[in-house]
C-alpha cells in the first residue's frame, strides 16, 4: 500500500513540476486534488490514520523503556562481570522481541484499518453506482 501511494504521489509531483501547460493547469490539478481531499470519506480516513498513529507513538516508547530497564536491571544484578553482561544480552535480545512484536502489532493493525476502509469505501462505491 505504502508503494502504491509513493507511485502516485511521485507521479503526480512529477507531473505537475514538469507540466509545460504552466500554471492554470497547476491551479486545475491543485484544486481538483482540493475538491477530493475535503470530501468527508477522505477526511474520515485522514483522521483514522492519525489516531493509530498517536496510539501507536505511544505505544512503541513503552515498550522501548520497559525493554530498557529490563537490561539495566540485569547488568546490576549480583554476579560476576561476565554473568551481569550474559544477564545484559539476554535481557536486550527478549527487550528487541518486545519491540519487534510491538511494531508487528502495531503495523498489522494499520494494515486491517486500510483494508477495512478500503472494502467499506468499494461497497459505498458499488452501491452508489447500482442507483
Amino acid at each position: 500500500m505504502k508503494g502504491k501511494i509513493g507511485i502516485v504521489v511521485g507521479l503526480t509531483a512529477g507531473y505537475v513540476l514538469g507540466a509545460r501547460a504552466g500554471r492554470q493547469r497547476y491551479e486545475q490539478i491543485k484544486d481538483a486534488y482540493l475538491r477530493v481531499y475535503n470530501t468527508p470519506a477522505v477526511q474520515k480516513q485522514v483522521d483514522k490514520v492519525a489516531e493509530l498513529g498517536k496510539s501507536a507513538a505511544f505505544a512503541l516508547p513503552t515498550v522501548l523503556w520497559d525493554g530498557a530497564v529490563k537490561v539495566t536491571r540485569a547488568a546490576t544484578t549480583k554476579g560476576t562481570a561476565g554473568q551481569k553482561l550474559d544477564a545484559a544480552l539476554d535481557a536486550s535480545k527478549d527487550a528487541a522481541d518486545d519491540v519487534k512484536d510491538a511494531a508487528e502489532t502495531t503495523a498489522s493493525a494499520a494494515k486491517s484499518t486500510a483494508r477495512s476502509s478500503s472494502t467499506r469505501q468499494s461497497g459505498a462505491k458499488k452501491t452508489s453506482s447500482a442507483s
